[in-house]
């Protein structure tokens, strides 16, 4: 019979017809017959399944084994004996170098018809040796599939004992080397059925000995701390109990046999799993083994991964299949990264691109994605705030989407940080390899310094005072006036990207403020100047030194005879006039000022319809000739007075926009639309709940200083004792500038108690500033004269990013202004724009947020408040131009500058800052050393970036496993698993 089956299998005919007489021998082998005949038939059928050429071959060896196992047990038995299979496991079956794959499943088939044999608790033994065997070979994970098939559906062929312990950890490592040949769709869903199967029997194994996971894990990590394994080992981590979590990662975190390297490799190998699909808990695994290194305080380790691998997290978000772990991952390394900004700012490139990608998917995942996504944008928003224009674009990508209110992204915030300890993580602030490509160099943020560092840094860049400063000599007398001195030269000649400003932050302090919070930075500003000022005057006079060195005139010094530098500098003077209403006696007091303080007008005040003594100006960034003779105004404060005609000398040549105070029956000269305000269809200040003050009016600079000149009616509660009167009278107070500041200083009071819900509220109207200012000063030299303008150039913005005080951010644009006024040009203080000099708007602006320093642009400056609502101007620094009035100083400036050029720095100074900058660059070396190990160790993925690219290129794609929403194509399949 055996040769009849062969000769028909063999045969040319047909299919069909061979099927009608395999039928008859296979009905005819259900019969009794001889055990030699039994025999025949099992090698028959044998070779057919295990060499068989064509599937029908094969499937005709089956279905006679099948027949005969059932049929003729006992021979069947005889025949599927321990020799013949341990034969088949170690030699195979089939020619030499043809040997057949098929020999598992052979052995699986026949296993069903010895289970009650006697033989069947050998053939388990011999089995429970084999595959343990078998897999230390490190059999395809087509094979290795086949032993899992076998050993899950006879689990008695599992080994036991120590062997069951290390099958499992050669499983893993089998698994770990499991590599996908093809790109091919089908194929590549069936590797994954394939490695599914394999990390299946692990679980079965686990669920029925716990006792072998923990080993198994730790196998596990050891393949991932110090090779490169398959990223298929993703498929065992799903299986392992989440209850065992915390004491797994706990028992790694704290193992100190595990050095830095291998962690960082392993930790790395296992966010690469993410892009793994259909796998469960996987983010769970990552996320905790993050906080536990941050719980043991591995933060050099989690920045390192965090910025080498958050772009490759990033750009799986592109693929539905994974995106929920992909996403979580994200959200943690992101939430926790808050001591820099880095690992955001990598990422800003790509956001617009994937929110496009996203939107055009149009699926439930898509739409929830994107929703989490913005979220966590806005956190990244309110916790580094200051980067305008690197946010702008990311902005308008995601200005549709949800905003969250700001408790939602504090609790976001403070319950994802690695630490609450903020000095902990104060040496790893952003490395920066070499100074910033602008020249200028950042501070470090020191713990909610930032507030200093903006002032320090509008400081620097206001050049008088900083070449003032500079050109001190040594044993001045002044400690803090010495200690800016050093951090001004540092910043002026360090190598650094960016310094510590740690001794003159101490030396400056004030002693109200509360360590580690955020403060006020007018308010430190304030106390800053006024702490300079009286040092100077206890101390050696600034003057003495000049009067040394020769600096000055002898005309010049007598001037400035009682002056300190502040006062030259920043002070300006006042005149506070009271009339009283009833007898008209005018009483008047003079006081110097560091600043102005300019409130809010109340928003049923029309500021532009009121009257003040000279109305200030705002005009464009060209050039303005200042007057020969000072336009002049006499007579009363409290007389209407009209503003300077075209034809006066004071009238700007060309004007880009004056705002001024309309006469009855003027028409209103409108504020320009285009330049200020914010768009009420985007209600971006509804997500700051009632602390917010929404903007109604766009207001600008010359609108707040004209209302703080206006004349004020003391009546009912704040009536004016009159000591002509003897009594409480009604009274009108106004103010008048007498003498204008070298450096004016303007603070914006966006600050104010709410008693309704008493906490204090921030005024977030956007204000318009104008980059050149008007103001009216009381001229002073002829008694009676009237006011003279004097015009003034915007030189440093501080914004203030937050709705509180308490709290936000702060950082500034600066520039350096200097005189308009060439050497060798007639000085008669009347200085002429030069033909080769700059436009004023030409001048370059820079943005300072911390250690961060870029070009920045007026426009900018302009715009902040319209694409950031919370981000607003609070103190502004303006330079005077020359003058008549400022004409000593000017000059004493001009010819110091003209004897001595840069400044020169002491002797001590100069070595302290070249010891300095050849210790960074020893320290470079040392970490250029130290970061190759480091990034050595961990996983390479060069090729992220393609999947961003490819979704870009190919927007034909479609389905489940590519970037859009359905069916796909089997290259982007493949670049997301491998």
């Amino acid at each position: 019979m055996d040769k009849i089956l062969e000769a028909v299998v063999m045969s040319s005919y047909p299919n069909n017809v061979k099927q009608g007489l395999v039928r008859r021998v296979i009905e005819a082998a259900k019969q009794p017959m001889d055990s030699e005949q039994c025999w025949s038939m099992l090698e028959l059928s044998t070779k057919l399944y295990l060499t068989g050429d064509t599937k029908y071959k094969r499937e005709i060896g089956k279905e006679v084994l099948e027949v005969y196992g059932h049929y003729h047990p006992e021979e069947f038995e005889e025949f599927f004996n321990v020799r013949f299979l341990l034969s088949l496991l170690q030699e195979g079956y089939g020619p030499l170098g043809k040997r057949s794959h098929y020999v598992l499943d052979y052995i699986q088939l026949g296993l069903q018809f010895v289970l009650e044999s006697p033989s069947a608790n050998s053939i388990f033994s011999l089995l429970r040796i084999e595959v343990l065997r078998k897999v230390c070979e490190r059999p395809s994970p087509k094979q290795c599939a086949k032993i899992s098939k076998l050993l899950t559906q006879h689990p008695q062929c599992i080994p036991t004992g120590k062997h069951q312990l290390l099958f499992c950890q050669q499983l893993i490592r089998c698994i770990g080397q499991f590599q996908c040949v093809s790109e091919g769709e089908e194929e590549i869903m069936e590797f994954l059925e394939q490695v599914n199967k394999v990390s299946g029997l692990l679980q079965r194994i686990w669920r029925t000995q716990t006792s072998a996971i923990l080993p198994s894990l730790k196998e596990l990590f050891t393949i991932i701390s110090s090779t490169a394994p398959s990223n298929a080992l993703a498929s065992v981590v799903q299986f392992v109990p989440l209850e065992l979590m915390d004491g797994v990662i706990r028992n790694l975190t704290n193992d100190d046999s595990i050095t830095d390297v291998q962690m960082m490799m392993a930790i790395g190998r296992m966010i690469d799993w993410v892009s793994w699909p259909l796998g469960k808990n996987i983010d769970k695994w990552i996320i905790a083994l993050l906080k536990g290194l941050a719980a043991v305080k591995k933060f050099s380790i989690l920045i390192e991964v965090t910025l080498s691998k958050i772009e490759k997290v990033f750009s799986k978000l592109l693929y539905p299949i994974v995106r929920e772990g992909a996403l979580s991952v994200l959200q943690y390394m992101l939430l926790s990264f808050q001591h820099s900004h880095e690992a955001f700012h990598l990422l800003l490139p790509h956001i617009p691109r994937l929110v496009a990608s996203l939107k055009k998917e149009d699926s439930n995942s898509a739409t929830s994605s994107l929703e989490q996504l913005a979220e966590l944008i806005h956190c990244m928003f309110f916790r580094f705030s200051g980067f305008p224009d690197l946010y702008e674009p990311v902005l308008e990508a995601v200005k549709a989407l949800p905003i969250p209110n700001e408790d939602r992204i504090k609790h976001l915030l403070g319950q994802n940080a690695w630490t609450s300890q903020k000095n902990e993580l104060a040496c790893f602030y952003p490395r920066l390899a070499s100074k910033s490509e602008t020249g200028k160099i950042g501070l470090i943020n020191l713990g909610n310094t930032c507030y200093m560092n903006s002032i320090i840094q509008s400081l620097f860049m206001a050049s008088d005072f900083r070449h003032s400063v500079l050109n001190l000599t040594e044993g001045n007398s002044q400690p803090l006036m010495t200690k800016l001195q050093w951090l001004f030269a540092f910043l002026e000649h360090s190598q650094r990207p960016a310094i510590s400003p740690e001794s003159f932050f101490s030396a400056s302090w004030p002693p109200w403020f509360t360590p580690g919070a955020q403060q006020d930075c007018s308010e430190y500003l304030k106390y800053l100047l006024d702490r300079l000022h009286e040092e100077e005057k206890t101390g050696k006079r600034i003057y003495q030194k000049l009067k040394e060195s020769s600096l000055m005139s002898q005309a010049v010094e007598h001037h400035y005879l009682n002056k300190t530098l502040i006062e030259k500098m920043f002070g300006g003077k006042m005149m506070t006039k009271i009339r009283c209403l009833k007898c008209l006696n005018v009483s008047s007091r003079e006081e110097a000022f560091t600043d102005l303080s300019l409130a809010f007008p109340p928003s049923d005040r029309n500021v532009r319809g009121s009257t003040s003594i000279l109305p200030v100006e705002e005009i464009g960034p060209q050039f303005i000739e200042p007057p020969e003779n000072a336009g002049q105004l006499t007579g009363s404060p409290w007389i209407r007075r009209k503003a300077p005609k075209a034809s006066d000398h004071a009238a700007p040549p060309v004007s880009v926009e004056t705002l001024r105070f309309q006469e009855p029956g003027e028409a209103a000269n409108p504020v320009r639309g285009n330049d200020v305000g914010v768009d009420a269809a985007k209600d971006p200040l509804s997500t700051f709940g009632e602390q917010a003050c929404a903007p109604k009016d766009s207001r600008s600079v010359p609108d707040l200083i004209n209302y703080f000149l206006s004349p004020e009616r003391l009546t009912a509660e704040n009536k004016y004792h009159c000591e002509k009167c003897a009594s409480l009278q009604d009274a009108e107070k106004v103010a008048e500038l007498t003498e204008g500041p070298h450096y004016l200083i303007l603070t914006l009071l966006r600050f104010s108690f709410d008693p309704r819900t008493m906490k204090r509220k921030k005024i977030l109207d956007n204000v318009s500033i104008p980059v050149v200012l008007k103001l009216p000063i009381l001229d002073g030299a002829v008694p009676g004269s009237g006011f003279m303008t004097v015009v003034y150039d915007l030189c440093s913005v501080v914004v203030h990013s937050g709705i509180s005080s308490e709290s936000g951010h702060y950082y500034c644009y600066s520039r350096e202004c200097t005189d308009t006024v060439p050497d060798g040009q007639p000085r008669d203080g009347v200085p002429k724009p030069a033909s080769d000099k700059q436009l004023d708007f030409e001048i370059q602006w820079y943005l300072f947020n911390d250690t961060r320093v870029s070009f920045s642009s007026f426009e900018s400056v302009s715009n902040v408040t319209s694409f950031f609502p919370k981000d607003t101007a609070y103190v502004l620094f303006y330079r005077q131009r020359p003058g008549r009035q400022s004409c000593l100083l000017h000059e004493a400036l001009a010819e110091a500058g003209r004897l001595h050029g840069e400044p020169s720095l002491h002797k001590e100074l100069m070595e302290a800052i070249s010891k300095d900058n050849i210790l960074f660059l020893q320290e470079q070396e040392k970490e250029a050393r130290n970061r190759a190990a480091y990034i050595s160790a961990l996983p390479k993925s060069p090729l992220w970036w393609r999947d961003l690219d490819r979704d870009k290129d190919d927007d034909s794609s479609s389905g489940g496993c590519s970037p859009a929403a359905g069916g796909g194509g089997s290259g982007s399949f493949h670049g997301l698993v491998f």
